[in-house]
């Protein structure tokens, strides 16, 4: 092995030249982190991108001998001043959210500057810069806001926001966007091991036998484990115990992201080359990769389960035959969503340290510390006590971080050796092994009379659910609830089944089934509107919901549904100019319940705490991904304290018994709110004593379940409603703006609602349009890079006008209803009308792009 000198950050630095790549070096030998490492080595996100003889270049595509006698330049070595410019600029526009791909366009931003000069740099040139640069927060739109703020040399100073409703950055925003506030791969310990997972060769397969010999002599390894060395349970799952965290000799893979071992050894790149070296003897099986025939089959096609059916979700309201009979316009389509990959920037990774108690801490990035804690515990067979997660606010999720990924292998090993372990999951394996997006086959018969008003809905669905229950059978069920859309239907009948395949496992992606049943929908509204002759915005106008009316499963709509109206009504003068203006055009309204619901007792708590010097600890149970969980308890407590925002300080771990579940259902801000907001309260009326834990509590328990016998069941006791406009060119077909209309009850945070809305029409876009995760007839994915995904990057991205529409949610803390999954549930119904103008056909398939582009057929 020999050795590699470079300078770093203007001082001459000599590393191993055994490194694959510039950007493991950096991390690894260096310890410098800014660089994040969210796809390597592809070169395919840029969140890794430095300066190497000044000019802007992916670290992870520099081979060691490229860097040998090399200036380098991170973030790090930046100078203070321009530091703090950059830092600020992207703060105070809100351009950044989760931040983990933020250092990197920081450093490609000054590139750019330092090229063209402040005059030569606008938004348009950035975004062409930009195409190296994947970010699933924000849409693009508020990071080139921040670019031409860097141009005017008018950067206004950081403002902490010091109350509910008021704009400002986000809580750790400069530390975020600096690369200074490390993600789990970023931690560093004494004495640390690192691991890697042996992932199984095929997707249905009797495992004979696991040999780990040559893998155990194998240079700097210290052990491998398999599901002989778990002394607890070996299933795990949110709902149902199911998924196996190992799959053992005489047992049956299930999917391509089944583990058979976990490596342990002093260095990461060892650990996987030594996994490599575990040699798997497989009786190979005909996997199921198609969800009809597993329905169909008597064959179960998941080990130790049985049956293929995970879950019916079923309700009726009316005479849905009668009514259909009678409708002076009806039609009957089937609709087909695709496979969808979360694609969060930072792909999961979790360090365990145990201590000379026998206890371990862990740090997470997932959705729901308590239920990692709880699963952990588990597996290792000891109480949940022993063990402390503690959540680092993760790179995205998006729903794609609730199940457990590496958790509780790398816990395990922890465990075993008493030592810390790490364990990071390549790009590659994070596709292979969390929960997709459900596909869904919808088949809806509708009818309306002639003026267009909706007499009768019958639809079912099927989606493929892969092998584990995840939150499979939660997302049918909303799938089925939010079928009618926001419209009031008198007669229904839906049924939706959620199947077991060995396709990837699918659970909680943004929109949670509702995405996939309004798409459905609103491609009924425009078939329907065009049969009866009246535009879009007409029949959703004659249809929508209103207070008093019933809605769906029987729930009668209370007055937060009045935000639907508003929504319609805001993006009306859009709608209507751009029909003059000879555009093509199309409308999705649409919307999403926050919370869990269905008869589900949801508690949040929360603890304030006065800390000696001046500081207030605030502790919830949510996690924050980059949807701004953090700066809402911050801004709650600001408020309700009449505190200096900037003294506060919020805290997430299981440490004390906080937990409430996932953050999911875009419920943080709604119960997190009124959690901090009782904690204050009680901290005021006992004197704000230091050194107390003041506990808050915040609970729903008035929903019922769809199987509940109940009349009128309450369903959900919040929704959240969204009106989006998709304005295209008539001719090409590409989309120019869309205007999108949220209601959120009350906006905590506008600059932060804003950025939560454009980036759901960033990621709604690319569902419509170009995004899936498809697999082939063996249940592999067929797709293992991130640019193979279709996500649209800066240059793609049409102008979107975020229009925030505030009608308070009763009984509600402030009035919140939410922001974060609504946002794309109305957009692919809308583009879909939109590509309709131009060449008259209509579309039931996604991504459009790619099954029925403009042009074709």
């Amino acid at each position: 092995m020999g050795t590699v000198s470079f300078t770093v950050n203007g001082a001459e630095v000599t590393v191993s030249d055994d490194h694959p790549h510039l950007l493991a070096a950096l991390r690894e030998e260096l310890d410098i982190t800014s660089p994040k490492d969210g796809c390597s080595p592809s070169g395919q996100c840029g969140a890794c991108v430095v300066l190497v003889d000044g000019k802007a270049i992916q670290s992870c595509l520099v081979g060691m001998e490229k860097a040998a006698g090399s200036e380098v330049t991170t973030l790090e070595g930046f100078d203070p001043a321009e530091r703090d410019r950059l830092a600020s600029a992207f703060a105070v526009t809100g351009a950044l959210q989760c931040g983990f791909c933020t250092p990197g366009i920081l450093v490609r931003t000054k590139a750019l500057f330092d090229q063209k000069g402040g005059n030569g740099v606008t938004a348009e040139v950035a975004a062409g810069r930009l195409g190296a640069h994947l970010c699933r927060c924000t849409g693009y739109t508020k990071i080139l806001e921040a670019v031409e703020l860097l141009a005017s040399g008018n950067i206004p100073a950081v403002e902490t926001p010091s109350g509910v409703g008021k704009s400002g950055v986000k809580y750790e925003a400069v530390e975020l966007a600096l690369g200074d506030r490390g993600y789990v791969d970023d931690l560093r310990t004494d004495g640390l091991l690192h691991a890697a997972l042996r992932l199984t060769d095929h997707a249905r397969a009797e495992v004979a036998q696991i040999d780990t010999g040559v893998a155990e002599t194998a240079d700097g390894v210290v052990a491998v484990f398999t599901a002989d060395d778990v002394p607890g349970e070996l299933r795990v799952g949110l709902i149902h115990k199911d998924w196996p965290v190992f799959i053992p000799e005489g047992g049956r893979t299930s999917f391509y992201g089944d583990v058979l071992a976990i490596v342990v050894a002093d260095s990461r790149a060892q650990a996987r080359e030594a996994a490599e070296l575990i040699d798997v003897e497989y009786g190979v099986l005909e996997p199921f990769s198609d969800a009809v025939s597993a329905l169909n089959s008597d064959e179960d096609a998941v080990w130790g389960l049985q049956g293929n059916v995970l879950s019916t979700s079923k309700y009726r309201r009316g005479d849905v035959e009668s009514a259909l009979a009678s409708a002076a316009h009806t039609i009957h389509e089937t609709f087909k969503t695709q496979r969808v990959e979360h694609a969060f920037l930072e792909p999961e990774s979790t360090l365990a340290v145990p201590d000379e108690l026998g206890r371990l801490h862990v740090y997470s990035g997932g959705q729901g510390v308590w239920d990692d804690r709880d699963q952990i515990a588990s597996v290792l067979g000891i109480d949940p006590v022993s063990v402390t997660v503690e959540l680092v606010s993760n790179g995205g999720a998006f729903g794609g971080k609730e199940d457990l990924s590496n958790q509780a292998q790398t816990a395990l090993a922890a465990h075993l050796l008493q030592k810390p372990v790490k364990c990071t999951l390549s790009r590659e394996e994070s596709f292979r092994i969390h929960a997709k997006r459900h596909p869904i086959e919808i088949e809806v018969h509708a009818g309306c009379d002639e003026n267009g008003r909706l007499t009768a809905l019958r639809s079912r669905m099927i989606g493929d659910s892969g092998p584990y229950a995840s939150v499979g059978m939660k997302v049918l069920e909303r799938a089925a609830g939010h079928m009618s859309g926001p419209y009031a239907v008198p007669n229904l009948d839906v049924e939706s089944v959620a199947v077991r395949t060995n396709n990837p496992v699918c659970g909680a992606f943004r929109g949670f089934g509702a995405n996939q049943a309004q798409f459905a929908m609103e491609g009924v509204m425009d078939r329907l509107a065009d049969a009866v002759g009246i535009s879009g915005w007409e029949i959703r106008s004659r249809n929508v919901v209103a207070p008093g009316v019933v809605w769906g499963p029987g729930q009668i709509m209370d007055e937060g549904c009045r935000g639907a109206r508003e929504c319609l009504e805001a993006v009306k003068p859009a709608y209507d100019a751009a029909r003059s203006a000879g555009k093509t055009v199309g409308l999705g309204l649409g919307l999403k319940n926050s919370g869990l619901g269905n008869g589900f007792r949801e508690v949040s708590r929360a603890v304030v705490r006065f800390e000696e010097e001046g500081t207030v600890e605030v502790r919830h149970c949510w996690t924050e991904m980059g949807q701004g969980v953090h700066t809402v308890a911050q801004q709650v407590a600001a408020e309700e304290l009449d505190v200096d925002p900037n003294q506060i300080r919020v805290v997430v771990d299981t440490s004390r018994e906080l937990g409430a579940g996932q953050t999911t259902g875009s419920r943080g801000t709604l119960m997190g709110a009124g959690a901090v907001a009782e904690a204050c309260r009680i901290a005021d009326e006992n004197g704000r004593a230091p050194g107390i834990d003041y506990l808050g509590e915040y609970v729903i328990d008035w929903t019922n379940a769809l199987e509940d016998e109940v009349e009128n069941p309450i369903i959900h006791s919040t929704f959240g409603y969204a009106a989006q406009v998709v304005i295209g060119d008539p001719h090409s077909g590409k989309i120019e703006r869309v205007v999108a209309a949220h209601d959120v009850g009350r906006a905590v945070n506008p600059k932060l609602v804003e950025g939560q809305i454009e980036g759901a029409v960033h990621m709604g876009l690319g569902y419509a349009l170009t995004e899936e995760f498809p697999t082939d007839d063996l249940a592999r994915p067929a797709k293992s890079t991130l640019r193979s995904l279709g996500i649209l990057r800066a240059k793609d991205m049409p102008a979107v006008e975020a229009i925030i529409v505030e009608v308070p949610q009763p009984r509600a803390p402030y009035g919140i209803k939410g922001v974060g999954e609504i946002g794309l549930v109305p957009t692919a119904g809308a583009v879909a009308e939109a590509l309709r103008g131009v060449d008259g056909r209509w579309r039931n398939r996604l991504p459009m792009n790619v099954h029925e582009p403009v042009g074709a057929g």
